[in-house]
């Protein structure tokens, strides 16, 4: 018999789909059970569960109207229980509205009393987490999980939260997590189970179930390699993945991709330490031959014809509804066509009810494919390709660096390479490590630089103003990206409050804010990078001790004068007075600075730190009139 499967990722923000629930997509697809994938307001599932279950219920009743237009509405009075959505509905359209109130009035109250969750649908259910300071969202979503599931022993909650802290979540929720990977044939999941779950390929159709778009979307994601010779106090690798493997084949997982699913255009590797392989080799020919060599382009395929096609084999109907919807609705506003041409598109729509997600049917799609088929064949001969890249994307260790691997690595349009630079210790590593690869022909580069670890925030400055300076040096393109440390356990783990040995609050929020004006990112560019983070460590302290307001309108506070004087009255501070006044700002608590502390002087300085942010937005004030007379001012320069 087959299994109604929901797969539930919570509704945090992410940039990559959850390869954890692809894979299970596949595995239970391949069971043939049937399978849907939810990002999203958990009410707002159970709202359209019970909708359908609604449509179905009036559609037997009385099948002379389509209740699927009318579906938005039904939702709408399920969900907000008032009668001027009632009236919307129009049921006094059916020769039977007496009879069908009552059933309207019954899922309402079905939603309403939590009569739903004494009847769960779900054969089986899984959960996937992430960070442990998504805490809260995650185990809110275990326990929906709960009610919608018929059994607990078939919900099954996995992913990096749950591997690293199975007993808090089993505390929180009474379901015990999967730890690590599935990697067992007959014991994960079913007994009969044939397959190693992790090395299934991806199921990419449930991405296109939902309305969130991933923002790293478009690419194959894979591993070669698993786990990490590394034990680094901050990471969670070596605990979900101990074991490490050393090579797992690409090809006939990335073919299975592209002949179900269609062309992606870039690589993604997720592997946590690929050069520790000894078959990089073999490695690199995968990739190679998976169609990723230098120079290769990417044609984007007709996606439209793929999701006919699929349709037509029944893969995921769910999915390829919605997205053969969204194209031809893309289609129809498409630019390049005449006016006349999107008409007659709109006109075939409507005849067929493909207006609206609500009545587009597979049925309808696959009748009308040969009528809208040139419109998206003319579109894939104009696409000229674009080039395509590898990325390593959890980096690379500059400790393994040798020609060996450098040669391979610039056998493959790696783009970025992404180095890991998490300690000032591996300075002499990295630096060598990068400028082997530009030797070697690679030219842009990236990296995450943890901070509010171990390290002091002058290391968080060196290791920018050396990436910086090896742009300048090397004619090369380095991104970095720092990256605040968060425990994986312990008191701070379920939240972004850890402040590090050496850092505290007030140095933590400037580097964010500092941050907000780069957009998370420092590149090439010395004088911009030394306006953004000051030109030495000096210079970058005082900017961490800087009232916030003046960091991120650095140049107008400038101009008025407010940054100076500031200045001047921290340097006529003694020894004494610093050490009295510091810990009060590293709080950075100034909501109350009448409160903080009676000294007059330390008042004086500390009212620079009021949030200024209310006045320049208020037109009554005179920080207002000054702010608009100094845009002015630049734009007229």
């Amino acid at each position: 018999m087959n299994r109604r499967v929901l797969l539930l990722e919570p509704n945090y923000k992410n940039k990559f789909p959850p390869i954890g629930l692809m894979k299970l997509a596949t595995y239970f697809r391949l069971r043939g059970d049937d399978v849907v994938f939810y990002k999203g307001d958990l009410k707002e599932f159970v709202i359209n569960q019970i909708t359908e279950a609604c449509i179905a219920k009036l559609s037997e009743l009385d099948n002379s109207i389509n209740w699927k237009l009318r579906s938005d509405k039904i939702s709408q009075y399920i969900k907000y229980r008032k009668k001027e959505y009632l009236d919307r509905i129009g049921l006094k359209d059916s020769e039977i509205a007496l009879i069908l109130e009552p059933w309207l009035e019954y899922y309402k109250k079905y939603y309403h009393s939590g009569e739903y969750k004494k009847h769960p649908q779900w054969d089986w259910v899984g959960v996937t987490t992430l960070f442990t300071f998504y805490w809260d969202i995650t185990i809110e979503t275990i326990e929906f999980a709960k009610t919608m599931v018929k059994d607990f022993k078939n919900l099954m909650v996995g992913g990096v939260l749950a591997s690293i802290q199975p007993e808090e979540i089993e505390k929180a929720t009474g379901i015990r997590p999967h730890v690590g990977t599935l990697h067992t044939p007959g014991k994960d999941i079913d007994e009969d189970n044939p397959y190693i779950i992790d090395e299934l390929p991806l199921d990419y159709s449930i991405l296109d179930e939902i309305d969130y778009v991933y923002p790293d979307s478009g690419a194959y994601y894979s591993y070669s390699t698993r786990g990490c010779i590394r034990k680094c106090a901050f990471c969670a690798v070596w605990r979900i993945e101990p074991k490490y493997q050393e090579y797992i084949p690409l090809q006939d997982r990335i073919e299975r991709t592209r002949r179900l699913y269609g062309e992606q255009q870039n690589l993604l590797l997720m592997d946590n330490n690929v050069l520790a392989s000894s078959k990089l080799e073999e490695i690199v020919q995968d990739i190679k031959a998976c169609g990723f060599t230098k120079g290769a382009k990417y044609i984007e395929p007709n996606w439209y014809k793929i999701s006919i096609r699929n349709l037509r084999l029944g893969i995921n109907n769910r999915a390829y509804i919605r997205k053969s919807y969204k194209l031809l609705q893309e289609l129809n506003n498409q630019r390049s066509l005449d006016e006349a041409t999107r008409t007659q598109i709109y006109a075939l729509r409507e005849q067929h009810g493909l207006l609206h997600p609500e009545t587009c049917t597979r049925e309808a799609l696959l009748a009308t494919y040969k009528d809208f088929a040139r419109f998206f064949d003319m579109k894939s001969t104009k696409n000229a390709g674009r080039l395509r890249y590898v990325d390593f994307n959890q980096g690379v260790d500059a400790r393994l660096f040798n020609d060996r691997v450098v040669n391979l690595l610039s056998e493959i349009p790696v783009r970025p390479l992404r180095i890991a630079f998490d300690n000032i210790k591996t300075e002499d590593e990295y630096t060598k490590a990068l400028s082997m690869s530009v030797q070697h022909g690679m030219k842009d580069f990236s990296n995450y630089l943890l901070y509010n670890f171990t390290d002091k925030p002058t290391d968080l400055y060196h290791r920018m103003r050396i990436n910086v300076d090896l742009c300048e040096q090397l004619n090369v393109s380095i991104y970095s990206f720092p990256m605040k440390y968060h425990p994986i356990s312990g008191e701070h783990s379920h939240d972004r409050d850890y402040i590090g040995q050496y850092w505290n609050r007030k140095y933590i929020r400037a580097v964010q804010a500092i941050l907000n004006a780069t957009k998370g990112k420092i590149g090439r560019g010395v004088s911009f990078f030394e306006k953004a983070f000051g030109r030495n460590e000096e210079e970058f302290m005082e900017l961490l001790i800087m009232p916030e307001t003046f960091i991120l309108f650095r140049f107008f506070f400038e101009h008025l004068g407010y940054t100076q004087k500031w200045r001047e009255l921290m340097n006529q501070l003694s020894f004494q007075e610093r050490e009295e006044l510091y810990p009060i700002i590293f709080k950075n608590n100034f909501n109350h600075i009448e409160d903080l502390t009676t000294n007059p002087k330390f008042l004086h300085i500390l009212q620079y730190y009021r949030d200024y942010r209310k006045d320049i937005a208020d037109p009554k004030s005179e920080l207002f009139r000054l702010k608009v007379e100094y845009d002015a001012q630049q734009i007229n320069k």
